[in-house]
């Protein structure tokens, strides 16, 4: 995914200009921009992302010395080399201290000048990879693989083996809580993208104004607690995958916004009049029909339209009942649990694969996580699982003759009565405790007031 260095040569003498241009485009394979003048090479670096720029020391107007004290003040991130036509120490030294890259005396072999650029070019990469990297550790949260065996999740499966080989984006359509996350991750790393970032964010956790920042990155100073500049998801993912969690969440002046930048490849950080050239391949995520969202102008057709080329439908846990004591293991066998040799009884478990999971495989996960901190002794039998489990299953297998199929349990129980009663079940669990609460359902304090809101749930229902 590697891309051409992106050069800049400011030089009032259009000759020197024109001769350097072709050395690096022929040679270096570089995409070289020129200005014929001190003011016209800052505004081209304050206006688009460049590599290395190099520049003329003597020119009418703005000095390369000017250029580079302004370079240095709006902290442009570029390397500039100075280009001078008499070998002058002093001059070399002054320029070293404004920040410049390296000092090169005209007229140069172009050996020396295409080494010097690919050295500069080079530091960039590195210094931008590096903020990059610190993004991505600091976002990362060592996902576990896909389990499963039934015939629904090796359909999912194999769709994600077919998509990984397309670099185009993809929809991931499930319920809260069935792993979306993971099937994204799958389609990273067995993509042409694996080996470079995989960056996530929840769409639908952050203000418009925060999830601006997170996604474009801003620059230091543009809006209050602005202390530093940050790369923004878009850079961090650059070359890689970023996924887009409850992308339906967005406002409309979010969408137009990720439209551009999906349109165009290019990211303008908050702040900042620069554009930044990016390869990233976007796979996002829904609970939502975001089709029904579009007809009914929740959702713009068009930003529908370039997300959902192609697209992933993952079933909830209910459909995959099979599946149930292989994610038990999993789970039991987790780093820190299994030294605890923690097991359920036949009863028990058989309560597991008929319980509907409204939380899907992220409430089961939780369950074993509680019973593993709670539970005394080894064995997990019927009694000791929540007041939940012994209600009467609705869909399970051993339900009998004439229980509805996990299709007609769907809309006998629609989504938001299933979210409800799921949000209702946490509450109770935690007594009320709105920050335990939102751990458990892996939302914020203001997502999870609204949805108290929204479901009218109150501490006597």
């Amino acid at each position: 995914m590697a891309t051409a260095m992106h050069v800049l040569v400011v030089d009032d003498d259009a000759d020197v200009r024109n001769l350097l241009a072709a050395v690096l485009e022929g040679d270096a394979g570089a995409r070289v921009a020129e200005a014929a003048s001190g003011a016209e090479g800052m505004a081209l670096l304050g206006r688009e992302e460049f590599d290395v720029a190099l520049v003329d020391v003597q020119m009418p107007g703005h000095s390369g010395l000017d250029v580079l004290r302004w370079a240095r003040a709006a902290e442009i991130d570029t390397e500039l080399i100075v280009l001078t036509a008499h070998a002058d120490v002093e001059t070399a030294v002054q320029a070293m201290r404004l920040g410049a890259y390296d000092f090169i005396s005209k007229p140069c072999k172009n050996a020396e000048l295409r080494e010097v650029v690919a050295k500069a070019a080079e530091k960039k990469a590195l210094r931008r990879e590096n903020s990059a990297l610190k993004e991505v550790v600091n976002r990362r949260d060592g996902l576990p693989t896909i389990v499963g065996r039934s015939q629904e999740i090796r359909d999912v499966l194999d769709m994600v083996t077919r998509v990984a080989a397309s670099d185009r984006p993809v929809l991931i359509h499930g319920e809260s809580g069935t792993g979306k996350e993971l099937v994204a991750r799958s389609i990273h790393l067995q993509s042409l993208r694996a080996a470079r970032p995989f960056v996530s964010i929840n769409c639908g956790a952050l203000s418009d104004t925060l999830l601006e920042s997170e996604l474009f990155g801003h620059k230091k100073g543009a809006f209050s607690g602005a202390i530093t500049s940050r790369v923004g998801l878009f850079e961090a993912a650059n070359g890689g995958t970023l996924f887009l969690d409850e992308i339906g969440e967005m406002s409309p002046a979010m969408q137009v916004r990720l439209l551009r930048v999906l349109d165009s490849g290019e990211v303008r950080r908050v702040g900042e009049e620069r554009v930044f050239h990016i390869d990233v391949r976007v796979v996002a995520a829904t609970n939502k029909d975001l089709a029904r969202e579009s007809a009914e102008g929740r959702f713009r057709w068009d930003l529908f339209y370039r997300v959902s080329t192609l697209g992933i439908s993952v079933p909830p846990l209910r459909r995959r009942r099979g599946d149930i004591p292989l994610l038990v293991e999993h789970f039991l066998g987790a780093p820190g649990r299994a030294a605890a040799g923690l097991r359920f009884a036949p009863e028990a478990l058989a309560r597991l694969v008929d319980y509907d999971w409204p939380g899907n495989i992220r409430e089961l996960r939780n369950l074993i996580e509680r019973l593993h901190i709670l539970h005394q002794g080894q064995v997990v039998r019927e009694a000791d699982l929540p007041g939940e489990f012994h209600s009467t299953p609705t869909g399970g297998p051993t339900a009998g003759p004439g229980a509805p199929t996990p299709v007609e349990d769907e809309v006998l129980t629609p989504l938001a009565e299933v979210e409800r009663r799921h949000v209702e079940r946490v509450l109770h669990a935690t007594g009320w405790n709105k920050a335990r609460a939102a751990r458990v359902l892996e939302v914020d304090i203001k997502t999870l007031n609204k949805k108290i809101r929204d479901f009218t749930i109150t501490p006597s229902r």
